[in-house]
């Protein structure tokens, strides 16, 4: 089987756009070197055009021909090359996952990008660019049929398409995702910017205007409520008509407006759950649901990151779908002891500190005058923001799963089962050893282990540490024993 002949124009076009930046220098050259002559200069250029998109033109035409892709009986096979051929036979069991991309033209067109991503690989293992939108899906369909043929025991289970659909963002889910998304990362950089060049750019376009200082905060203010609004569509866009459902052993989802995403998460490849929410989806009683899983790397291919499985909805909903993945109970967080409620208020006294010296140092300043002392009132921020650290920690161990709790601008609920534990250990820096505390990291191979975000119970009893790291690990070895036994 080939690719869709409207691959063939499609390619083109997109290529001849990335090289579009060497021939319009290219014939600047040329146009340079012409003597003033314009008509030569233009003629130049568009020759050095012309050359440019015919070479992009017959390399797709070759591509095209070149490729070919198979579904046997027990491999994915794609052979692909120009010059140099390459053919891959990629064994069902490999593959993880299926995505399928779309951007507006490519659905304009019905055509569609497939990548399939494999396990313990977070490179894109194969990608076919472009099919026809309809056998994209029937790829995505037998794949997945393969898979589950290929496992031991899937007897008549290999036959099931049972498809049930679990959650469908709606328009009024859509606009408070929109809104608890903005993203303020960026404030400190524009802030920064404004700061050097703003009063530059101010007295250069309103010369006459001698309170420019009353204009810079307008500014500022509203380049930090612009930032915060367009990450607010842009998340929205990207989660337009997003849709979750299971299809035998795999999650389904669909999302995107502008940019259309399909893909598949294998059921045995979940490794751990993680429920988030901001402050301000806190406040409304929002929470949003993610899914790690194994094999992914952060940074490379499609699956490089956690999968949404609910990327906004009320929490006791949030909660319910989480329990219909992995079945934990009720639960009830151990919080840290009150002792490590006094060091996050040593550390942030010392941050406190830093901030009242530095403003008092700005005072020097020969141009800079003014109450720096007011930079104090930080310092009745201090005990409540320590108080507010400690009381969104805690941890909970199960039968049979593992919970943390972490995070008060954006607390992060960790569900970890314990057949998913990979490792367990603790640790303990100089300052927690000066309290005796300790923290458990309960480590999984999913991409989280990768990231340095696994599932932590931090700043615990060093005693209650050493005690829980031992609880996980035996139960770990119990569940290893049950999955042998079955």
């Amino acid at each position: 089987m080939r690719l869709d002949p409207l691959s063939i124009p499609y390619r083109i076009a997109e290529n001849s756009a990335r090289i579009g930046g060497a021939i319009v220098v290219a014939g600047i050259a040329g146009s340079g070197g012409s003597g003033g002559n314009m008509l030569q200069g233009a003629a130049i250029f568009l020759g050095i055009a012309a050359i440019g998109v015919a070479l992009v033109a017959g390399w797709e035409i070759a591509y095209h021909r070149r490729f070919r892709y198979e579904l046997t009986a027990d491999t994915f096979d794609i052979e692909s090359g120009v010059f140099s051929r390459r053919d891959r036979e990629i064994p069902y069991r490999r593959i993880q996952n299926v995505d399928i991309r779309q951007n507006v033209v490519q659905r304009l067109l019905g055509i569609a990008e497939v990548r399939l991503e494999t396990a313990g690989g977070g490179q894109t293992e194969a990608q076919l660019s472009y099919v026809n939108r309809e056998e994209a899906g029937r790829l995505q369909e037998e794949v997945g049929r393969h898979k589950r043929a290929d496992e031991p025991d899937a007897g008549e289970e290999a036959d099931d398409h049972s498809a049930e659909t679990l959650y469908s963002i709606t328009p009024r889910e859509l606009g408070i995702l929109g809104i608890v998304s903005m993203d303020l990362r960026l404030v400190p950089l524009v802030l920064v910017a404004l700061s050097v060049f703003g009063p530059a750019a101010i007295t250069s376009v309103l010369p006459e205007i001698d309170q420019w200082f009353l204009i810079g905060p307008l500014v500022g203010f509203g380049s930090i409520v612009g930032l915060a609004i367009l990450s607010g569509i842009i998340s929205m866009l990207q989660y337009y008509d997003f849709q979750l459902g299971t299809h035998g052993d795999e999650y389904r989802y669909e999302r995107g407006l502008l940019q259309r995403y399909s893909g598949s998460i294998p059921v045995e490849k979940v490794q751990t759950l993680s429920i988030r929410e901001n402050v301000l989806a806190r406040w409304l009683g929002y929470a949003s649901l993610t899914i790690e899983t194994a094999g992914y790397a952060p940074g490379q291919g499609s699956g490089a990151r956690s999968q949404s499985a609910i990327p906004i909805a009320e929490r006791d909903r949030v909660v319910e779908l989480a329990r219909s993945i992995e079945s934990f109970g009720e639960v009830t967080f151990e919080r840290p002891p009150k002792r490590a409620r006094e060091r996050y208020a040593v550390r942030y006294l010392l941050v406190a500190l830093v901030i009242i010296a530095g403003t008092y140092a700005v005072t020097f300043h020969p141009d800079v005058s003014g109450p720096w002392y007011f930079s104090a009132v930080i310092l009745l921020i201090v005990p409540v923001a320590a108080h507010y650290k400690w009381r969104h920690r805690g941890y909970h161990l199960g039968e049979d799963y593992a919970l943390t709790r972490n995070g008060f601008w954006s607390r992060r609920i960790t569900i970890v089962p314990t057949y998913r534990v990979q490792t367990v250990l603790s640790s303990r820096t100089i300052f927690q050893r000066r309290r005796r505390l300790a923290s458990v990291i309960v480590d999984t191979a999913g991409s989280s282990s990768l990231m340095g975000t696994d599932a932590v119970a931090a700043d615990i009893d060093a005693e209650q540490a050493d005690r829980l790291r031992e609880a996980v690990a035996d139960r770990l070895q119990v569940a290893i024993g049950q999955r042998d036994s079955s």
